[in-house]
């Protein structure tokens, strides 16, 4: 069970993909939000089961009603990868039915102490990656992520229908792919300098470059960012949901920022390089089997105080230009050579 966000739901597919490729013999159903459905759909012995938040299950009535839909599937096992009100319920639930449960350790305490403006403990934590994997581990089940078998988890990369060949055109160029937001600002590189990378970026004609965002404020943005340019093209808006994973999944690199972008394009196998504010990467979100040398992060010299926050909802006086730290040379340096 994982119910949000996206980002976070995203970085639960490389586990499971890892998980049945090592267990063929298990079955596990995802409880998540319907809009969530197709990370899921390519994973073999793996069925999907919508939580319905607005009706069915609802309030505590609610679930105590997705409790007993989910006994009906006669599970052996209840896996907490969220560890909120609502999974704990379900979980305790669960529990009382003579049924094994786990739950994920958040590392709330280590959080706090990377977090905290005084006597910061500034070191890697447990990937949330690790995290579940330990879930797993208390059900009586390992799960490799090591090198040696990471390549396992990635699924192979979709076929483009002609719906979206329609705006892409054929892959005769690097695809690079751009989500430039986030859910909060403080994790937001300036757009006037990521209209720095893009212009760079778009002067490379064997470079096709694509913008990821949604709603009419992050339209608008984007078409300012690519205006102008021949190889620069706005998909906010022009896909099916299930048609933007497609895409992603043929990407060469993405750049995105500390949002579910990067985790998106983490589960399907994509290069991505990500942009840090005020959170960082040490705190355990980093996407999945990307090297740390793929993080850049805001100076810590002249600003001291970061990572200020975990997920990026604290607002620190003095460090709203943190990112400027990071250069758009270095940020399209970093790309380019990922084609080296």
């Amino acid at each position: 069970m994982r119910l949000s966000a996206m980002g976070d739901v995203a970085m639960t597919v490389p586990i499971l993909r890892a998980f049945v490729n090592q267990h063929p013999e298990v079955k596990i159903t995802v409880v998540s939000r319907p809009f969530f459905k197709p990370f899921f759909d390519s994973i073999p012995n793996v069925s999907f089961f919508a939580f319905d938040e607005k009706e069915r299950h609802k309030g505590l009535l609610g679930l105590l009603r997705l409790f007993q839909d989910l006994k009906e599937l006669d599970s052996d096992a209840f896996a907490d990868l969220h560890n909120v009100l609502r999974s704990k319920i379900v979980r305790s639930l669960f529990a009382l039915s003579g049924k094994k449960v786990a739950s994920v350790d958040k590392g709330r305490a280590e959080k706090k102490a990377l977090t905290q403006p005084e006597n910061k403990v500034f070191k890697q934590l447990p990937t949330m990656f690790e995290r579940h994997v330990e879930v797993f581990r208390q059900l009586g089940f390992t799960v490799d992520l090591s090198s040696r078998s990471v390549g396992t988890v990635f699924p192979e990369k979709q076929a483009l229908d002609t719906e979206i060949i329609k705006f892409t055109g054929e892959k005769t160029q690097k695809w690079i792919g751009i989500a430039p937001f986030a859910q909060y600002d403080s994790k937001v590189y300036p757009l006037d300098l990521m209209q720095e990378v893009i212009n760079q970026l778009s002067e490379n004609l064997e470079y096709k470059i694509f913008l990821f965002g949604g709603g009419k404020k992050e339209i608008e943005i984007l078409n300012s960012l690519s205006s102008n340019k021949e190889n620069v093209i706005t998909m906010a808006g022009q896909l099916k949901f299930q048609q933007e994973l497609q895409l992603i999944s043929n990407l060469d690199v993405m750049l995105s920022m500390d949002s579910g972008n990067a985790h998106i394009a983490a589960m399907l196998g994509v290069k991505v390089i990500t942009l840090w504010g005020a959170t960082h990467p040490y705190a355990g979100f980093s996407p999945f089997n990307q090297p740390l040398e793929n993080a850049l992060v805001s100076d810590r010299n002249l600003f001291p105080k970061l990572p200020t926050s975990v997920y990026g909802n604290k607002k620190v006086e003095g460090y709203e230009d943190a990112m400027r730290t990071i250069l758009p040379e270095k940020v399209v340096e970093k790309i380019q050579s990922k084609f080296s």
